[in-house]
């Protein structure tokens, strides 16, 4: 693509970089969930919690720094409202309706919350650097821990502090390892986009 091109799209965030309207962005939607719903089958189980570790939140929080606020909080959308309709692509390939109403299904939720916010920062272009990005995922996974936590809390009738121990504590490391790596690679492929567009 050219300098001239780039200058008259001024992309906002980098899906904008793709040639197209409509069709492009239901298919960026359905490949956002999709997207979700294989990093959520990396799962694993810990015998102290009923929330497992996966990779959902690291598709969440590049996935809607790159798409944007709109095509990435309807692509969350479309993850749990397919995924309870049966689309087996909540973690351990599972669906319906038992997962809405278990213990988990607030992190689900906040991921249209979180990419709509992350969305919406990305595009006023803090995604471009290291420092911009790392703060925009790092809210996007304050974010995910507020719902997370809080419908843990309610489901499984605990306090406040029993629900963090189990719901939150011990997937910090975890989701900084994540947070790092997409605020390195965002910032990366825009100084690429930059440099071989120039």
């Amino acid at each position: 693509m050219s300098t001239s091109a780039l200058a008259v799209r001024k992309p906002q965030v980098l899906a904008d970089l793709i040639e197209g309207s409509l069709v492009r962005d239901i298919v960026l939607v359905v490949g956002y969930a999709a997207f979700i719903g294989l990093f959520a089958q990396i799962s694993f189980h810990l015998a102290f919690t009923p929330v497992p570790i996966t990779g959902q939140t690291f598709a969440v929080l590049l996935g809607a720094a790159s798409l944007g606020w709109a095509r990435s909080a309807a692509g969350a959308a479309l993850y749990a409202v397919a995924g309870v309709a049966g689309v087996p692509w909540f973690a351990g390939a599972s669906s319906g309706w038992h997962v809405a109403a278990g213990p988990t299904f607030g992190y689900i939720i906040s991921y249209v919350f979180a990419s709509a916010v992350i969305g919406v920062l990305a595009k006023k272009g803090l995604d471009r650097n290291f420092l911009g990005t790392a703060v925009i995922m790092a809210l996007g996974s304050v974010i995910i821990y507020a719902f997370g936590v809080t419908w843990l809390a309610a489901s499984i009738h605990v306090s406040a502090s029993k629900a963090i121990a189990l719901g939150m504590l011990p997937f910090i490391p975890g989701d900084i390892f994540k947070l790092a790596i997409a605020a390195i690679i965002l910032p990366a492929t825009w100084y690429g986009v930059k440099k071989f567009t120039l």
